[in-house]
């Protein structure tokens, strides 16, 4: 092989291998409420909420502190992501569709929504059970919220009854901000 295009071939293979980085916590693709499958390594580098929700239960109302905490700290790098999911009380029976209206129309939520998913150990998607591992909690009802941090390596627990904008939820999720992730700890994407 003559060595130029041995080399051009080198660095054609390199750059074919070279994998996104992407934190341990968020690497996974989801299909979001619209039918599409986003890649939650596109959240790296923020303050991620992941929050199991239902259209049917009590804590529905919820939805309200959440769109308000992703408005006011989302310019500094706070996410929410809802994942509805029917696991407690059969308390999102709809569809999809249903679900982003009711969502949208009733609270005016433009924060990222998936598709209806499993979270409770029997049938927990794979985002849910890598948080059920880091933090040592499962979901044991709707609107359960896990915080995780920018670097993609740790993440808290907060039970359904913690209110969105309680002052816990709000003292932590500002800590979370204030601190920068720290690239050594990110892991590399599997393919």
């Amino acid at each position: 092989m003559k060595p130029v295009l041995f080399i051009a071939t080198l660095l054609l293979t390199t750059s074919v291998n070279a994998s996104p980085v992407c934190p341990p916590l968020l690497n996974f693709s989801l299909t979001d409420i619209d039918g599409e499958i986003r890649d939650l390594c596109a959240y790296a580098g923020k303050v991620v909420l992941v929050v199991n929700t239902a259209s049917q239960c009590g804590y529905t109302g919820q939805f309200k502190g959440l769109q308000a905490l992703s408005d006011q700290y989302g310019p500094q790098g706070l996410v929410v992501l809802g994942l509805p999911a029917n696991d407690f009380g059969g308390q999102e029976p709809g569809s999809n569709a249903k679900i982003k209206n009711f969502c949208e129309v009733g609270y005016q939520v433009d924060f990222p929504l998936f598709a209806k998913t499993g979270v409770t150990a029997a049938n927990a998607n794979p985002l849910h059970e890598a948080l059920a591992r880091a933090t040592g909690e499962r979901p044991r009802w709707n609107f359960h919220k896990y915080l995780i941090d920018r670097s993609g390596t740790r993440a808290l627990s907060f039970a359904s009854q913690v209110e969105p904008q309680s002052k816990e939820m709000v003292q932590a999720i500002k800590s979370l901000l204030k601190a920068k992730p720290a690239p050594a700890q990110l892991s590399q994407r599997e393919e």
